[in-house]
């Protein structure tokens, strides 16, 4: 076999090939193979996963920002002090922390 010298930095490996192998899968150009499932569900699907991910993530921000503001009504309509004045009682509110959790 051929031995092939590595070095990096201070470290230094010598390496020995004992034989080469080729994937019984096809190669493309860039040296990856086609046969993967990830591959071929992007190469398909890819398009519609984004939008989905896409369309998913904008529901939970938008439902996010409702709970909290729901939350902080709740406070109001309690007669708390309101989150601008410096009041802090939204902290005790359950439907607060799940608007900040979603």
């Amino acid at each position: 076999g051929s031995l092939i010298t590595l070095s990096c930095l201070s470290h230094r490996a010598v390496c020995q090939v004992i034989s080469s192998a080729v994937p019984a899968d096809s190669v493309l150009e860039n040296g990856t193979s086609d046969s993967s499932w990830i591959t071929r569900l992007e190469n398909n699907y890819g398009f519609y996963i984004g939008l989905g991910l896409a369309v998913f993530s904008s529901f939970l921000i938008g439902s996010s920002v409702i709970l909290k503001k729901k939350g902080l009504l709740r406070l109001v309509e309690k007669g708390g002090t309101r989150a601008g004045d410096g009041g802090h009682g939204y902290l005790k509110d359950w439907l607060w922390w799940a608007g900040l959790l979603t």
